[in-house]
């Protein structure tokens, strides 16, 4: 999806969405609407790197080198760095995988959520800051809106997070087991 695509459908999306919750006449604050909690996530810097798997790789992969140049500067420190620079290497190698999976993990968590609320029939929000367990039921209308957000839009992007989570996941496993079954 291109970015001039994404920003008139989110001008669409709140458009639509401010007409329908206005004539429905929902409780629910417009921050904890589903659909404007997609749109926010959408807008946020870190949050859009998913939308396309080109931007959020590059961008894993930055976190990765610049961990990995991190974590070798850290091991540079241990007086065993000198007799087994290899180890050492790969060990910074593997370990920085660690800062791209916890981004990965937290996006996913963040579009998770999103996405749950968009398909739930049931929108739980506060009307003041003590959570007060308020419920209201989704009109088939805006539940039939939500679900095409979440399945045309946010569902691709839980895709891409998984593909890459699996493989940074599989990178590390990869670590654990070269260095669990040789001595260098």
């Amino acid at each position: 999806m291109t970015s001039s695509h994404s920003g008139v459908m989110e001008i669409i999306l709140y458009f639509h969405n401010y007409y329908l919750m206005n004539n429905l006449k929902c409780p629910v604050p417009k921050e904890q609407q589903p659909t404007n909690e997609f749109i926010e996530l959408s807008k946020s810097r870190i949050f859009s790197w998913p939308k396309t798997k080109k931007s959020l790789i590059l961008a894993l992969a930055k976190f990765w080198v610049g961990s990995f140049i991190l974590f070798l500067v850290i091991s540079s420190g241990s007086i065993y760095f000198k007799t087994s620079l290899l180890k050492y290497i790969l060990l910074s190698f593997f370990s920085s995988l660690s800062i791209p999976l916890l981004i990965s993990i937290r996006l996913y968590l963040g579009w998770n959520h999103v996405f749950k609320r968009l398909i739930s029939e049931r929108v739980e929000y506060e009307e003041s800051g003590w959570y007060d367990g308020q419920v209201w039921i989704k009109p088939l209308v805006l539940k039939e809106k939500e679900s095409l957000i979440a399945s045309n839009e946010v569902k691709p992007i839980l895709k891409n997070l998984i593909q890459i989570f699996s493989i940074i996941l599989v990178l590390a496993l990869l670590g654990i087991l070269l260095f669990q079954h040789n001595n260098f």
